[in-house]
């Protein structure tokens, strides 16, 4: 008989031409202006303008280079260059550990990476100003898990999918570090992800969620046994992004990018999934969009004195799927492109959920964005610039804040105690130096940070500088009140944002387009030629 994930994969190769159902829809209304700051202590090196600005002419006279902080210390620093995912795990024995992938587009970083090496590095922080390397994970997924890398920390295990700003054959590595953070053993490298880019873990380690995003699939991956992993459910018809699944496993948040339809958040029961059934029935509970919407990027569940919410952010702006070509003064850089930024979500009526508040800098406005700030190293790149791009909480119950990466403008960290009105409390940006070329220029801050709250620290990496444990001062745990941010206002009238329409694709900066059809072809042959193999046998 054929095997269940055999099964899948053929009907995988069958159905990924077959177009997807569309979504139900809903906007918000809710204010897109910067969000307010609490001030910066005395031992801060603040930003000298506008909100989140990293100015070329401080780049060049060597002020950046100081790096900008407000309420926040710099414990540790370490290697130079990071990729989309940074995470914590205390084992059974008491190591603490940090993984985080170690590349921004594999294999173009291959060069710059050579010295400290590719792939997820594993870090001792017993002593978290002094952190050790102690290992490389270097299997399929882990040398390109692009923004896939998750840890589930009920179970001691670290998975990635093959992952690309694209997509890319689906391999999913699964480690074991539950014995010895330190030294993660590998527990099975498959294909059966089918096509990555983005994942999921379920909160009980059972089900690795993956998805291709331009791809157009999800597949969840069954991790009972992690070292003989098989296929529970696949679809094509959603073009997610980043994911979450619900803390009782029957709903997956999804950051859908809108391929076909409107970019938002899309609500999916899972339940049968979390029931380990074989290709259950996955219904669609809602779908939602924002006005200011980009790139979802991802979806965070929470609660706030008991309550549901959703942390959603998006990524780069709405000309980085859709470029305007109107203009060709502009080239890709369109100043009225939407910047998705970051916001929160009430879904206490999960059929009809509502944005409640933006969390967005000054940087992100259009006004400021229009003005010559469009000239700041990286600002005027699609894959970079000035917008969002991942955010963390400590913990899914009461979390109080969340920790931003904010690309060019570094790391943002917002109190979201009353989630209606959030606000600024800290922010740090690595030391600013002069770019070599277009892709080592500015701050490239685009991991989900992670956290240590018993010390107040925040680790994320920034992809131009490296690995950074960041500590929280008393500053940003004052009472005084907050201030609005400084803006930019616009030295000419901007003309009519461009709407993200939907069709977009991600931009893909490296390996053929072509290669993840080729690999999906050749793991649906495997899959049929293992069926004829156990027939005859």
């Amino acid at each position: 008989m054929t095997s269940r994930p055999a099964r899948l994969l053929v009907a995988a190769a069958l159905v990924l031409l077959l177009p997807g159902a569309a979504p139900s829809q809903a906007a918000s209304t809710i204010s897109s202006a910067p969000i307010p700051q609490l001030p910066c202590d005395s031992q801060s090196l603040p930003e000298t303008g506008v909100q989140g600005r990293v100015p070329k002419s401080e780049v060049d006279s060597g002020r950046a280079a100081k790096g900008y902080r407000c309420n926040t210390v710099q414990v540790a620093h370490f290697l130079s260059t990071g990729g989309f995912q940074v995470h914590r795990y205390v084992d059974k024995a008491g190591h603490d550990c940090a993984i985080f992938d170690s590349t921004l587009l594999f294999p173009r970083d291959t060069a710059t990476n050579a010295t400290e090496g590719l792939g997820v590095f594993i870090m001792d922080m017993k002593d978290p100003a002094h952190p050790v390397h102690t290992a490389t994970l270097s299997t399929p997924a882990m040398l390109s898990p692009h923004e896939s890398l998750r840890i589930n920390a009920k179970r001691g295990l670290i998975a990635a999918d093959m992952g690309y700003p694209s997509t890319n054959p689906g391999f999913v590595d699964v480690y074991d570090m539950s014995k010895d953070c330190r030294k993660p053993v590998l527990d099975s490298s498959t294909p059966l992800g089918i096509l990555g880019h983005e994942s999921a873990f379920s909160p009980d380690g059972t089900v690795f969620y993956v998805s291709s995003t331009s791809g157009h699939t999800i597949t969840a991956v069954d991790l009972t046994n992690p070292t003989l992993p098989s296929i529970l459910w696949f679809s094509p018809m959603y073009a997610a992004h980043g994911m979450s699944v619900s803390d009782d496993g029957k709903r997956l948040y999804v950051a859908d990018i809108g391929n076909p339809d409107t970019p938002g958040l899309t609500i999916l029961d899972v339940s049968g999934i979390a029931a380990h059934q074989f290709n259950p029935t996955v219904p669609l509970v809602s779908h939602i969009t924002w006005p200011e919407v980009s790139i979802p990027q991802n979806a965070l569940p929470i609660t706030i004195k008991g309550h549901p919410y959703i942390v959603e952010v998006d990524e780069y702006t709405s000309s980085t799927t859709n470029p305007d070509f109107s203009n060709p003064q502009n080239g890709l850089y369109n100043p009225a492109a939407h910047v998705g930024a970051a916001r929160i979500i009430d879904i206490g009526n999960e059929k009809a959920p509502k944005v409640i508040s933006n969390m967005r800098l000054a940087v992100n406005q259009p006004a400021a964005r229009l003005s010559d700030q469009k000239n700041d190293p990286g600002a005027q790149s699609p894959v970079q610039g000035y917008a969002g791009h991942y955010c963390a909480v400590p913990q899914r119950t009461d979390p109080t804040i969340v920790a931003c990466s904010f690309i060019v403008s570094g790391l943002r960290v917002f109190s979201i105690k009353d989630p209606f009105h959030p606000k600024e409390i800290a922010y740090f940006n690595g030391p600013i130096k002069p770019g070599v070329d277009i892709y080592h220029s500015g701050a490239f801050a685009m991991s989900a940070p992670a956290f240590v709250p018993a010390r107040n620290e925040i680790w994320y990496t920034d992809g131009n500088s490296g690995f950074y444990v960041v500590r929280l001062t008393k500053g940003a745990f004052a009472t005084a009140p907050v201030k609005a941010p400084v803006t930019s206002p616009p030295t000419k009238p901007v003309k009519t944002p461009v709407t993200a329409q939907p069709g977009g694709r991600l931009p893909a900066t490296g390996l053929p387009t072509s290669l993840p059809w080729i690999a999906l072809g050749l793991v649906a042959a495997l899959a049929a030629w293992r069926k004829v193999r156990q027939s005859s046998a």
